[in-house]
């Protein structure tokens, strides 16, 4: 097939995706490979940067490899991944630790320091953040107390999928929603002195910021042989992976929304104006002009993986089945094991299993799970409709959304109609489309062409009213367990 191709790579919590695109037939082939992720502490959530370098170079080989074409019509490669994960790197470019993920919430004694010293409503209105375990400087400030030796090796912080491209022969930068979303540079890509002041960053530890779809380089020899890709291939900035993942789910026009059910769950809507809520996180989508505001939880598919794990690594499409026959909020549950993130931003909650008894199930606890994740969504659906945030024509992404079972418990407690975008590999997809804008290939307007949707899903009435009562419960068992949580919290600390 002639014309050009363009390479996407997603650094997701738990696994690695390439996807190989054509310009006008769309994807012709895909590579998944699993990475580690370590928590060695309370809260703690890392991940092996060496792991993500190897798994983008193997993804490269093997679409390569599965679509047998000439490397030489590859014309671009775009990562994209989780924001803001935290990679320190050494003056030669090489991490000095693992990686800190977005999810971590190590940082609770920092971000209560911090909240002394910056001014929280000018730290939101500047830099559309909120101080919150997603906020960088508190890593910053944990990393110099507890780890002086890593922290004075580090020359610079970038994000997950920066890293990669930086190491497959970038410059180094960071890509405009990182920028954002860690909370030390304002909403026009400038520092925010107080952040960096507060935790002593010199300005030279933070990158150039650049949007969506700017070349920042070309593989370098040794990687272009490594992957099999020619030396003149470019590589271009791609994305936070949950604004890529909207942005090619055809998220652009404003009062569109997306649920992506992820290792995290994710929220955005798109929308004209930058709304800044401190319960809320804010990015840009990669057409200028057009705001993300979104809401991100820190659970969700990593969650229903603890979960399987926990009784045994039954199949998941088994665990559906069994849960489906089961009566809808027979349990709570309150997915809040790693702390939770918007809207609540609280790092000390902790999980929880409520009104369990002797007659219950694995498929009610498992059930619970996925209801709860679906109560965390409507959660912060609400906050956005509170902002004044429309929100109308809804659709559904990444890896959860091929259960038939939690598709439609999303929609039952959403109580919203939600369009299943067909086979859609996610940020993956957004990332090579911004490969060819980079490169001229394509153009933003292009996503819409690679985009099929399956039948909507319906809310069922009866269930919905089932779930308006079981969510006002779940709200009020939050509220009232969060003080023994943060109780056990501090004890584990």
């Amino acid at each position: 097939m002639r014309g050009t191709y363009l390479i996407g790579v997603d650094i997701g919590t738990t696994g690695t995706k390439t996807v190989l695109l054509h310009e006008t037939a769309g994807i012709v082939a895909q590579a998944t490979l699993s990475s580690p992720i370590f928590s060695d502490g309370p809260a703690y959530a890392e991940a092996d940067a060496s792991a993500w370098v190897t798994n983008a170079v193997e993804g490269i080989r093997q679409v390569l490899a599965e679509s047998q074409i000439d490397p030489g019509m590859v014309a671009a490669v775009a990562a994209t991944g989780m924001v803001p994960a935290v990679v320190c790197l050494d003056a030669d470019l090489k991490p000095v630790r693992r990686p800190i993920l977005q999810n971590d919430a190590r940082a609770t004694r920092e971000i209560d320091e911090l909240s002394t010293v910056i001014d929280g409503a000018e730290m939101l209105s500047r830099t559309g953040s909120a101080l919150t375990q997603q906020s960088v400087a508190p890593t910053v400030r944990w990393l110099q107390r507890n780890e002086p030796e890593s922290w004075s090796a580090t020359r610079y912080l970038v994000g997950s999928y920066d890293y990669v491209l930086i190491a497959l022969g970038a410059e180094p930068h960071v890509e405009q929603n990182w920028a954002l979303e860690s909370g030390l540079y304002t909403l026009d890509g400038k520092h925010f002195d107080p952040a960096l002041e507060a935790v002593d960053l010199p300005v030279s530890s933070l990158c150039e910021v650049y949007r969506p779809g700017t070349r920042v380089g070309t593989i370098s020899p040794s990687m272009a042989e490594t992957t099999g890709l020619p030396a003149d291939v470019a590589l271009v900035v791609g994305g936070a992976d949950h604004v890529l993942s909207a942005y090619a789910a055809g998220v652009d026009t404003a009062g569109d929304w997306l649920i992506k059910l992820g290792g995290a769950g994710d929220i955005l809507t798109a929308c004209a104006d930058p709304v800044v809520d401190a319960r809320l996180y804010l990015d840009a989508h990669p057409r200028q002009g057009t705001w993300l505001p979104n809401g991100c939880m820190a659970t969700s598919g990593s969650l229903i993986r603890w979960f399987q794990t926990l009784i045994g690594g039954t199949p998941l499409t088994d665990l559906d089945t069994e849960a489906a026959v089961r009566r809808p909020a027979a349990v709570l549950c309150l997915p809040y094991f790693l702390g939770e993130k918007s809207p609540i931003h609280d790092p000390q909650l902790r999980g929880a299993f409520i009104g369990l008894e002797l007659a219950h199930t694995g498929a009610d606890m498992y059930r619970s799970v996925l209801e709860a994740i679906a109560f965390g969504f409507r959660h912060n659906a609400e906050v956005m409709r509170s902002a004044g945030i429309t929100l109308s024509r809804a659709r559904v992404t990444n890896g959860g959304s091929k259960s038939t079972l939690w598709k439609q418990i999303h929609a039952d407690v959403l109580g919203t109609e939600l369009s299943p975008v067909r086979d859609h590999p996610g940020a993956s997809l957004g990332a090579a489309i911004l490969a060819g804008v980079g490169t001229g290939a394509l153009g933003l307007d292009d996503a819409a062409r690679f985009l099929q949707f399956d039948a909507p899903v319906v809310p069922d009435r009866e269930r919905s009213a089932i779930y308006e009562d079981a969510y006002q419960l779940w709200r009020q068992a939050g509220d009232a367990l969060a003080p023994i949580s943060h109780g056990l919290t501090r004890r584990a600390q």
